[in-house]
C-alpha cells in the first residue's frame, strides 16, 4: 500500500489547482493510500469506488456520516440502512420522479429559470455562475418546499457553510464551528414552519413530507428538517456546479456546443459527460464494516474510506480517452446516466444513489435550453479561461459570457 508522499497530497495547493494528474498517478501506482491528515484510506480506481458505492452494507457502510454530516444536518436518510432506510426513502422519493416531478415541479423549475434570465437577457453579458447557477437550484428548492425566496441569501449562506464543513479535510476549527452554527440557525428557521405546515397542508413538497406515510411510519419534525437541510445543501451546491461546468465544457469545445445548439436532445449527453469529466462532487466517504480487499491491498474494518469520484470517472480501464470531453462517446450510457444503473459515479450508486438525480436532470435540461434560447451566440468573455476551483466539490467560481440579445 502506498503512502500520500508518493503522489500529490489531496490537501496541497498543487492538487487544488488541478487534481487530474494526481488522480492519474494514484490510479496507476498508488490505488490504495493511507492518508494520515484525514485518517482515511483513499481509493481512486473505478472498480474500487463502484464496489464501495454498490455494496449492500456488508463491507461498506455510511456510518461515517454520523460524524461527517450529522453535526450540520441532524440525522438524515443517508445514515440509515435496511428497512429504516427503505421506508424513509419511500417517503421522500415520489416527489423527485414521475408525475409529481413533471406536473408539480417542472413548472416551478421553468419559472425560476426564466425569472433569473429575464434579469440579464437584454444586456448582452452575464456571469453564468453568480447571475444564474448559484441562484437557480436554491430558488427551485425553496419554491418546491413553499419557503420564502426572499430568504435566498440565508439559504445560500447556510448551504455554503455546510459544504465547507463537509469538505473541511484539514480540520479548520472556524469552518467546523460555522457548520455547526448552521444546524442551530436552520432548525430555528425551519421547525416553526414545519409545525405550521402540518396544520395547514398545501400542495408543496414540505406539505407532502408532513403528510407522507409508509407502513404506518411518518416523518418527525426533526426528520423533515434534516431532509430539507440536506436537500438545500446537496441540491444547491451540486446542481449549481453542474450547470456552470456543462457550459464551461461546451464553451471550451465549440464544435460540441454547436451540436447541442442545433439538437437540444444532446443536452442530456452533455450533462452526463460533464458528470463524468468534471463531476460537481469529487469525493465521498464510506466506512468499512469488515476487512475489505481492494486494488493495492486491504482496508481494515472500521476505517474511513475516501472514494475519489473525480479519479474513478477518468479511469482509462473504464473509458476510452478518459481525459477528453466528448458528448458523443459510446462508453457512457445517457439513458441510464440519471438512475442507479448509471455507468459513471457522480451520483454514487446502489441504495444511496442520489434521490435528486432526476430533479437535477430536469433543472439542467430546462436551464441549458432557456439559456441557449436567450443567448444563441453565447461565447466566453474576451480573454477568459474557465478554471475549476474546490477540492471536495469543484466547479468554475465565475463564468462571464457575452452574447447578442435576442430581440423578441
Amino acid at each position: 500500500m502506498a503512502t500520500a508522499h508518493q503522489v500529490p497530497d489531496i490537501l496541497s495547493p498543487e492538487f487544488a489547482a488541478n487534481p487530474y494528474p494526481a488522480y492519474r498517478a494514484m490510479r496507476e501506482s498508488a490505488p490504495l493510500i493511507w492518508h494520515e491528515a484525514t485518517k482515511s484510506y483513499i481509493v481512486s480506481r473505478y472498480e474500487d469506488v463502484e464496489h464501495a458505492f454498490k455494496d449492500k452494507e456488508s463491507q461498506f457502510t455510511t456510518d461515517n456520516y454520523d460524524w461527517q454530516i450529522e453535526p450540520v444536518h441532524g440525522k438524515t436518510i443517508l445514515q440509515l440502512s435496511g428497512r429504516e432506510h427503505a421506508v424513509r426513502r419511500a417517503l421522500v422519493a415520489p416527489a423527485f420522479r414521475g408525475s409529481d416531478l413533471r406536473e408539480k415541479f417542472l413548472p416551478v423549475i421553468e419559472r425560476n429559470s426564466r425569472e433569473l434570465i429575464d434579469a440579464f437577457r437584454h444586456t448582452g453579458s452575464a456571469d453564468l455562475v453568480t447571475d444564474y447557477a448559484t441562484r437557480f437550484p436554491v430558488n427551485v428548492i425553496a419554491d418546491m418546499l413553499g419557503l420564502d425566496k426572499a430568504d435566498h441569501a440565508r439559504f445560500h449562506g447556510w448551504y455554503t457553510a455546510v459544504i465547507a464543513f463537509l469538505g473541511n479535510l484539514s480540520g479548520d476549527a472556524e469552518v467546523a464551528a460555522a457548520g455547526e452554527r448552521t444546524r442551530v440557525e436552520f432548525a430555528a428557521y425551519m421547525l416553526p414552519i414545519i409545525r405550521e405546515r402540518r396544520d395547514n397542508l398545501g400542495d408543496d413538497l414540505l406539505s407532502t413530507l408532513c403528510a407522507a406515510e409508509v407502513d404506518g411510519v411518518r416523518m418527525s419534525d426533526e426528520d423533515i428538517k434534516a431532509f430539507c437541510s440536506l436537500l438545500l445543501a446537496a441540491g444547491g451546491e451540486t446542481t449549481d456546479k453542474a450547470i456552470a461546468s456543462v457550459f464551461a465544457n461546451l464553451l471550451l469545445h465549440p464544435d460540441q456546443l454547436a451540436a447541442v445548439q442545433r439538437d437540444r436532445t444532446l443536452i442530456d449527453r452533455a450533462f452526463a459527460e460533464t458528470l463524468r469529466f468534471t463531476p460537481p462532487v469529487h469525493m465521498i466517504m464510506r466506512q468499512t464494516a469488515q476487512d475489505v480487499e481492494v486494488s493495492g491491498g486491504t482496508i481494515p474494518a472500521g476505517a474511513t474510506v475516501t472514494c475519489l469520484i473525480g479519479a474513478a470517472n477518468r479511469d482509462g480501464s473504464r473509458y476510452e480517452e478518459p481525459d477528453r470531453f466528448n458528448i458523443f462517446r459510446d462508453d457512457l450510457t445517457t439513458t441510464t446516466a440519471f438512475s442507479a444503473a448509471a455507468d459513471h459515479l457522480a451520483f454514487a450508486l446502489g441504495r444511496h444513489f442520489c434521490v435528486g438525480a432526476l430533479l437535477a436532470k430536469a433543472e439542467v435540461e430546462t436551464g441549458v435550453n432557456q439559456l441557449l434560447d436567450a443567448m444563441p451566440d453565447i461565447r466566453l468573455a474576451d480573454g477568459f479561461d474557465p478554471v475549476e476551483q474546490g477540492v471536495f466539490t469543484r466547479g468554475p467560481r465565475t463564468l462571464p459570457v457575452l452574447f447578442t440579445p435576442v430581440r423578441g
